[in-house]
C-alpha cells in the first residue's frame, strides 16, 4: 500500500506542477504559493475529520509535535533558500543543486534509520538518480541573471533543508496518523508563507487576482494536499529511501502534461536523464 501511495504522491505532485503554472502567468509566485497552502491546510484537516482521527492530537507526545513543525519549519526554509538563489544566482546553476536534495534523502536514511536492505542497489539508484538530474537540466544561457557567489551558498542550503524536511517528518510522524501529522506540519508552513508575502509586501497582489488564475490555484492547492496526504502516508509506512525517490517520479507526469498542454518537448539530453532517473528509482522500488 505504501508503494501504491508513494505512486499516487508522485502523481498529484506533478499534476500540481502544471496547475501551479497555469495559476502564476499574471499572480505572483509568493502569493500563490501563500493561497495555494490555505487549500492544502483545509484540505489536510478535512482529510483528518473525515478519518475521525482530529481527537488523536491529544495523545500526540511532545516529541512527535517538535519533529512535526521542524519538518514544517525546514520546509519553509528551503523554499526561502531556494528562492534566494534563483534572484541572485542563474537558474541552470541553481536547480541542480536543489534537486540533489533527492539523493541527500536516499543517504540521511540510509546512515539515520538503517535502511540498509539492498544497499549496493540504492547506492546505484542514487547515482543513477543524480546523473539523471544532472542531464535533465538544461545548460540554457539565462540573461539579466545577478551574479553573486551566493548563490551556491543558498542553493546548497535549499538542498539541505529539502531533504531534512523528509527526515524529520519520517521521526515525527511515526506514532502519529498520518493526515493528522499532514495537517499540523502544513499549519507551519502556512505561517511561513505568509509571513513571506508580508515581509515583502505583496499582500495588497491580492486585491488584483486574476480569476482564472485563481481558480488555478485553488486546483493547484487540492492537487498539492492529496500529494502530501499520500506522500506521510508513504513516510510512514514505508521505506523513506524509496518513497521519496519514486515522488520524485512526479517529473513524468509533468513532462506528459508539458508536452499536451504546452507542447513543450524534451531534448535528448534531458530525454536521457529522465531514463536514468526511473531506472533509479524503479530498480530501489523493486528491490526495497
Amino acid at each position: 500500500m505504501w508503494l501504491a501511495a508513494a505512486g499516487l504522491s508522485a502523481f498529484f505532485a506533478g499534476l500540481t506542477s502544471i496547475l501551479a503554472k497555469c495559476g502564476i502567468r499574471k499572480t505572483d509566485s509568493d502569493v500563490a504559493t501563500a493561497l495555494r497552502t490555505v487549500i492544502v491546510l483545509l484540505f489536510s484537516w478535512l482529510m483528518v475529520f473525515m478519518a475521525g482521527t482530529v481527537n488523536t492530537i491529544w495523545d500526540m507526545d511532545t516529541t512527535s509535535l517538535v519533529f512535526l513543525i521542524l519538518s514544517g519549519l525546514a520546509t519553509g526554509a528551503s523554499w526561502i533558500c531556494y528562492f534566494k538563489a534563483l534572484s541572485i544566482g542563474d537558474v541552470n546553476k541553481v536547480v541542480p543543486i536543489d534537486k540533489s536534495s533527492t539523493v541527500m534523502t536516499v543517504l540521511l536514511a540510509i546512515l539515520l534509520f538503517g535502511e540498509t536492505n539492498h544497499l549496493p542497489v540504492k547506492l546505484v539508484g542514487a547515482l543513477l538518480l543524480a546523473s539523471g538530474i544532472f542531464l535533465m537540466i538544461e545548460k540554457k544561457k539565462i540573461e539579466g541573471t545577478k551574479k553573486n557567489g551566493g548563490w551556491m551558498f543558498y542553493a546548497f542550503l535549499s538542498a539541505v533543508f529539502a531533504a531534512l524536511t523528509s527526515i524529520l517528518a519520517k521521526i515525527g510522524i511515526t506514532n502519529v496518523e498520518s493526515n493528522l501529522g499532514t495537517a499540523i506540519r502544513t499549519g507551519v508552513v502556512l505561517v511561513m508563507a505568509w509571513l513571506i508575502v508580508l515581509i515583502k509586501g505583496k499582500q495588497k497582489e491580492l486585491k488584483c487576482l486574476d480569476r482564472k488564475e485563481f481558480l488555478f490555484i485553488v486546483l493547484s492547492g487540492l492537487a498539492t494536499g492529496a500529494s502530501w496526504l499520500c506522500y506521510y502516508y508513504a513516510i510512514q509506512n514505508g521505506v523513506v529511501s524509496v518513497v521519496v525517490p519514486i515522488d520524485k517520479l512526479s517529473i513524468l507526469v509533468t513532462v506528459a502534461f508539458s508536452y499536451f498542454v504546452f507542447k513543450e518537448r524534451l531534448s535528448k539530453r534531458a530525454f536521457w536523464g529522465l531514463i536514468l532517473m526511473v531506472v533509479g528509482t524503479l530498480g530501489m522500488a523493486i528491490w526495497a
